[in-house]
């Protein structure tokens, strides 16, 4: 490249000290020229900071004054970090040799390109793809998402089977690559998300805007996940229930939005029944929590669920959300969604694989 962009690497801690003594060593191994290593801390209880300024002195750090959740951490952190590129990377994640370069000479190829992500493998089980994004993520017609090498609780193995780049429906925001100009443009995160699905709806704002998000399988990272939030604490079921139906609400078509929520609210009730079912008791009621903070948000009332704000009620520093393309003009790309019900395709037809899918039926 005759002029080499600059890249940002922004690491949001909170009390993960553990995963910056253990992953903070591969990334100040990075090759990327002129490369800016920034941590930003949510207000962490624990060693992290000092252990950052004893140990990495020349590192930069952001601190919060609070902890604002994902979306409002790396918010405000990222309005304090000048560069073209921003890589927002977890604190949980093993990086690999070389692996920004594939990702930025990608993007670079296509001014349309926003946002994307390497290919995300476990870092307990290496040759097995990891839950948070895998080969790249897409999205069916009733809001589920799903990944290549992962559908449900099916992951799968790492054999090659997913070596080739292209556009996807979202990026992992384990490691996501965004161009600054385009996070500029739709507003950064939106902080009513908190956490989890929040670069979903990132990546789906951006492709309404006509902006391509994409997977690049000649980069490998390699990520533990459930660093700060484990699968079984019920406010990630909340958080993931909760935040799917303002994940439509927001991208969808009003009456589009409209039927699918629908839908996904007596879904959701088959779930409820489920974690009764199994004894999950505090996960049925989070799920029962994520469906009246929705609908008192949609009533314009702040709903009490877990401390979180309500969708109508934006944190201090929340800035609008863009739904206008910079030329005036909205050209929607829906590429990566599946046209049909990925429940239906998974559970009813056994169909427990990315490959195993009709392809006819991907946009």
């Amino acid at each position: 490249m005759i002029n080499t962009p600059k890249v940002a690497v922004v690491i949001l801690n909170w009390n993960g000290v553990k995963y910056l003594k253990q992953f903070l060593p591969s990334v100040l191994a990075s090759t990327w020229p002129g490369l800016e290593i920034v941590i930003g801390d949510n207000a962490s209880a624990d060693d992290s900071i000092s252990f950052l300024k004893e140990n990495y002195p020349a590192i930069r750090i952001i601190q919060n004054d609070k902890n604002y959740g994902f979306t409002g951490g790396y918010n405000r952190v990222l309005n304090q970090v000048e560069a073209d590129y921003y890589i927002l990377l977890n604190s949980d994640v093993e990086v690999t040799p070389g692996w920004i370069e594939p990702v930025i000479s990608l993007m670079e190829s296509d001014e349309q390109i926003a946002a994307a992500a390497p290919k995300l493998l476990s870092f307990a089980q290496k040759d097995q793809f990891e839950h948070a994004g895998a080969a790249g993520g897409f999205i069916d017609s009733f809001g589920y998402p799903f990944c290549r090498g992962r559908m449900f609780y099916e992951v799968e193995h790492d054999l090659g089977q997913y070596e080739q780049s292209g556009e996807v429906f979202w990026a992992s925001g384990a490691s996501l690559f965004i161009k600054k100009k385009y996070w500029d443009e739709a507003g950064g995160f939106d902080e009513h998300f908190f956490a989890h699905m929040e670069e979903i709806d990132l990546c789906w704002r951006l492709k309404n805007l006509g902006y391509k998000v994409m997977y690049c399988a000649q980069s490998t990272i390699y990520h533990v996940g459930g660093g700060t939030l484990n699968a079984e604490n019920p406010f990630k079921t909340y958080l993931n229930f909760r935040n799917n139906l303002l994940l439509l609400k927001k991208n969808l078509p009003f009456w589009r939005a409209f039927f699918v929520i629908s839908i996904r609210f007596c879904m959701d009730l088959l779930a409820i029944f489920r974690f009764m079912a199994e004894g999950k008791r505090k996960d049925a009621w989070a799920v029962s929590r994520a469906h009246q903070n929705f609908v008192l948000g949609l009533m314009g009332i702040r709903g009490s669920g877990y401390g979180v704000r309500d969708f109508n009620n934006r944190t201090d520093n929340a800035k609008p959300r863009t739904t206008q393309h910079a030329s005036g003009t909205i050209s929607k790309n829906l590429k990566g969604m599946y046209k049909g019900s990925i429940v239906w395709a998974f559970f009813a037809k056994k169909k427990t694989k990315f490959t195993d899918l009709d392809q006819a039926d991907l946009i």
